[in-house]
């Protein structure tokens, strides 16, 4: 599989597990972490949580200036591990729950969330700069897109179990305390201490507490009390997972530095030969280019990423937690984005080099094209499923403490299927489109502008909350659909172009 690779790729690979181990970690437990610890609405934790992947992006732009500026990206590598490290570390600290001075701890919160995103933004884009710069021999250039999707494959193995870990770690918390899980009772806790709930979210509270507690409560406040702060503790343990696998990429990282190429000597002895064979207005038209790509992709993230936060509460609140019998959590479907994207990558790659035998491979451009065509039929099915079921409002469910209809899991599991072959077509074919379209002395900052590119889709994000809280759940679907398509129609417009500047 990695014959006709560079060495350096398995090793790149292996570094960036910690990250994704840590995003996906973010990804399933902290919108729901940011409910149950601060009462926060949907829309309030969607705000903070679209703010949060926002930074983590655009952040990434700042650590490209810092890597082009100084052509050391291995230890600006290095000092994004560290801080991300460090933010985990502060979020994995056990603070009283409910929460006496919101503000303060709200603001350590954002803080932590902020160092994380701050040393992801170092981290993220100059490791895929370092991957690309692997492609520029031309022994290996024919080989780049295959290599960025075994490069995005490699990294999501640390991602698949990320969700189980985080869930493992609080609902083991829960039990040395006593308690049972459930996914509706944080709110229903914070509801009842507040004073809030309407009679048939009491009387469901009421109900709950018994189960999760083995018998009837007396003490409902009591119960409120200490089922919140087991509950939020066992999240804050979960993060301190995050810490273990931050350190193994620093190591992985540290050991195998001297197999990743070195801009800076690059940069050197390529000086005179770049400004013979890239004139300036080739250089306007690449640029051109990649930020027209930019453009249309801000459309599929702000799609796309509702995994971590509208599809979030949807498995939460509409769907049935139990899968042929066996219970499961809401935050147990975000392992199902990282498995696809490992076991259907070869899959992908072979549908590939069987078009490329035949003469009839797919530019990349058209490839993302493709994706987005794909991603809007996995919110299609969304859209459906959720009509045909007659979901009731957001509010219908507020008022009575739980949904009355519960949807199959297997809805969400087709929509993450449908989802990730999309992703599999847009996202390591873009980073590989970045890599071979960028100026040699723009590599860094590029491939921050594609993240910069995610970063504004996801800071949209929390229109997708206030769209799920406000209107009909099959109608939130459908505005993907119509993002999604608006991307794919977008990108086949200027297919001539882009393929021509690509070439």
């Amino acid at each position: 599989m990695f014959n006709k690779h560079p060495k350096g790729l398995v090793a790149a690979s292996l570094a960036n597990l910690g990250e994704r181990f840590g995003f996906y970690t973010m990804m399933a437990i902290l919108v729901l972490f940011l409910q149950a610890k601060f009462a926060l609405s949907g829309k309030e934790a969607g705000w903070i949580y679209s703010t949060f992947y926002f930074s983590i992006y655009i952040l990434a732009l700042v650590g490209g200036i810092i890597a082009d500026k100084t052509r050391n990206f291995k230890g600006t590598i290095l000092a994004g591990i560290s801080l991300m490290a460090l933010g985990y570390v502060l979020l994995s600290i056990p603070s009283e729950t409910p929460v006496s001075n919101m503000t303060l701890m709200l603001g350590i919160t954002c803080l932590a969330l902020f160092i994380i995103a701050f040393g992801n933004g170092l981290f993220k884009g100059n490791l895929q700069a370092l991957v690309g710069q692997m492609y520029d021999d031309p022994k290996y250039a024919s080989m780049r897109d295959s290599g960025f999707s075994l490069f995005y494959m490699f990294i999501n193995i640390g991602a698949i179990f990320a969700p189980p870990a985080a869930v493992g770690v609080r609902n083991w918390w829960l039990s040395h305390n006593g308690f049972a899980y459930n996914a509706d009772l944080p709110a229903l806790c914070h509801g009842h201490l507040a004073g809030t709930l309407q009679p048939q979210a009491a009387e469901t509270f009421s109900t709950l507490a018994a189960e999760v507690s083995g018998a009837p409560v007396a003490d409902l406040t009591e119960f409120a009390n200490a089922y919140l702060n087991v509950f939020s503790t066992g999240f804050h343990y979960a993060f301190a997972v995050a810490i273990v696998a931050m350190l193994i990429s620093l190591v992985i990282f540290v050991v195998n530095k001297a197999k990743f190429p070195d801009p800076s000597k690059k940069a050197a002895a390529a000086k005179s030969a770049q400004v013979v064979e890239m004139s300036a207005q080739e250089v306007k038209q690449r640029m051109m280019a990649l930020f027209a790509v930019f453009g249309v992709v801000i459309f599929f993230w702000f799609s796309f990423h509702q995994n971590g936060l509208t599809l979030t509460f949807f498995a939460k609140e509409y769907t049935d937690l139990n899968l042929f019998g066996m219970p499961i959590t809401a935050e147990l479907f975000q392992s199902l984005n990282p498995f696809f994207v490992v076991f259907l990558t070869p899959v992908v790659m072979a549908v590939f080099a069987r078009q490329r035998a035949k003469g009839c491979e797919p530019s990349t451009p058209k490839k993302i094209a493709i994706g987005m065509g794909i991603a809007a039929t996995g919110f299609v099915i969304m859209a459906i499923g959720s009509f045909v079921s007659n979901l009731p409002l957001h509010e219908e469910v507020l008022a009575a403490g739980t949904s009355s209809v519960k949807v199959t899991p297997l809805l969400l599991m087709g929509t993450y299927l449908v989802l990730t072959i999309a992703e599999l077509y847009i996202s390591p074919l873009g980073i590989s489109f970045v890599s071979k379209v960028a100026p040699p002395k723009y590599q860094g900052i590029m491939q921050g502008g594609w993240l910069g590119a995610t970063a504004i889709g996801n800071q949209l994000l929390f229109i997708g909350a206030v769209l799920y809280e406000s209107i009909p759940i099959w109608m939130t679907w459908t505005v993907f659909v119509v993002a999604c398509c608006i991307s794919m129609f977008t990108m086949l417009f200027m297919l001539k172009w882009l393929e021509k500047v690509a070439k």
